[in-house]
């Protein structure tokens, strides 16, 4: 067992797994964010209009499911950090992919909130 008073921080393999995490996170978000605009910008309702984010339908899906995805990822860095720190392993490598994962998505939501 690992004592939690030391964290071992030098670990390259992990950091750079970790980073990859973080990095595929982001890249999906932002993918599904451009599939939920361009979703939003073909809908009937969005076509006579020049807003993308026309109705409350649109409005929910631009803003919520980029931000569902961050929480995932973020929930999957936590789960990956507890079966890091229960083998003994460099957790708080993990913990840290995870605080950044739901910090950008707190960042996303209040955005994507004060738009609507």
């Amino acid at each position: 067992m690992v004592d939690d008073v030391e964290k071992r921080w030098n670990d390259p393999p992990t950091v750079r797994l970790a980073v990859r995490y973080v990095v595929a996170v982001l890249v999906s978000t932002a993918i599904v964010a451009g599939l939920a605009l361009v979703w939003a910008a073909s809908r009937q309702q969005c076509l006579d209009t020049a807003a993308i984010r026309c109705d409350t339908s649109s409005k929910l899906v631009v803003g919520l499911v980029p931000g569902c995805v961050l929480l995932f990822g973020g929930l999957g860095a936590f789960v990956i950090t507890f079966r890091y720190w229960r083998d003994g392993r460099a957790w708080p490598i993990w913990q840290g992919a995870g605080w950044f994962l739901f910090t950008v998505m707190v960042l996303y939501l209040s955005i994507a909130g004060g738009a609507a």
